[in-house]
């Protein structure tokens, strides 16, 4: 039999596992992170936008409370910078200008209410990735440190020093902010 792949390929067969039939999906929500069969990310940045949009109205009435600049930063920090920053590792990357910059309107909504400017979403992922980066280059057990090297040292029978739970001072990009 003569099979024109061009044309009209032959079905895969389904995949099984323990005995039964895997059904595929169109898209499937894992941690807050939608993902779809063409790795498209329109969905996850439409649902991180709506839920930072709903958090911006907090951080307007604060406002209107005159509270002081640097408590409505730390509340943008941490609840709107956080949503924005949700799986960034994970969607950057890949998604469109067009996505990137429906998130860039709420940090430029935000920058309205302080009178001064934030961190893009291109500079939150670039400290994000050091941040990664840093953590795994600290911590001598993480599986993704040496991978081309020798294996690690037992623990404790290294050269002394702070262990790999040892605290760290990350300066957040928002310290020089306003």
């Amino acid at each position: 039999m003569i099979v024109d792949f061009r044309n009209n390929p032959a079905p895969l067969p389904p995949v099984i596992l323990c005995d039964s039939p895997v059904t595929s999906v169109e898209s499937f929500r894992f941690l807050g992170t939608t993902t779809t069969k063409e790795l498209k990310w329109e969905q996850t940045i439409r649902s991180l936008t709506k839920k930072a949009q709903q958090r911006m109205y907090f951080l307007w009435h604060l406002k209107k409370f005159l509270l002081p600049v640097k408590i409505l930063v730390n509340f943008y920090v941490a609840i709107i910078e956080s949503i924005l920053t949700s799986s960034i590792m994970v969607w950057f990357a890949a998604a469109t200008a067009r996505d990137k910059a429906k998130l860039q309107r709420v940090i430029h909504s935000a920058e309205k209410v302080f009178g001064c400017s934030l961190p893009s979403l291109q500079e939150l992922y670039v400290s994000r990735s050091w941040r990664r980066a840093a953590k795994i280059a600290a911590d001598p057990s993480h599986l993704g440190k040496n991978s081309f090297g020798p294996p690690p040292l037992e623990r404790g029978s290294g050269p002394s020093g702070p262990g790999p739970y040892a605290t760290r001072t990350v300066s957040s990009p928002l310290q020089s902010a306003c």
